[in-house]
């Protein structure tokens, strides 16, 4: 499976990068897994578009107002995507203002953290440890403890 994980914008906080740097290093073991540090929104289209010619990506991007999963729920989301849809999958966080709306209606999933607001850097990490533990749970891994 190929995960690519996209973000807007520079990381500013060392932290930050820190759990991105050690929650992809953990995702490497379950996935093919690249993150991708965009400057503008502009740069993911075109990311997803690959100019004449679709890449073929299944674009999930992060939206307050999108679909809500459990734990369980996104593990079994990423594991029928494993199971039956050989394209990529391509997370995006979007800047601090959120994604346009003609960015929205290209994504084949709005997925929402929960209904709090959260700042879009930790927005990032919390999406990879969700991955993560969606993999876990696949796996059977005890990481993920039913709770």
């Amino acid at each position: 499976m190929k995960l690519r994980i996209a973000w807007i914008g520079k990381t500013k906080d060392p932290a930050i990068q820190s759990l991105t740097n050690d929650y992809m290093k953990r995702l490497s073991h379950y996935a093919d897994t690249q993150g991708l540090e965009l400057k503008a929104e502009s740069a993911l289209l075109k990311l997803c578009e690959g100019g004449r010619r679709p890449v073929g990506y299944n674009l999930v991007l992060l939206d307050s107002r999108g679909k809500q999963f459990s734990s369980e729920e996104f593990a079994q989301f990423l594991g029928n995507h494993q199971d039956r849809n050989p394209l990529p999958l391509m997370f995006a966080v979007g800047p601090a203002s959120g994604f346009a709306p003609e960015t929205r209606q290209k994504a084949n999933l709005l997925l929402s953290l929960g209904k709090m607001t959260l700042a879009h850097e930790l927005a990032r990490v919390v999406l990879l440890e969700q991955i993560y533990r969606a993999f876990t749970i696949l796996r059977g891994h005890p990481y993920h403890l039913g709770h």
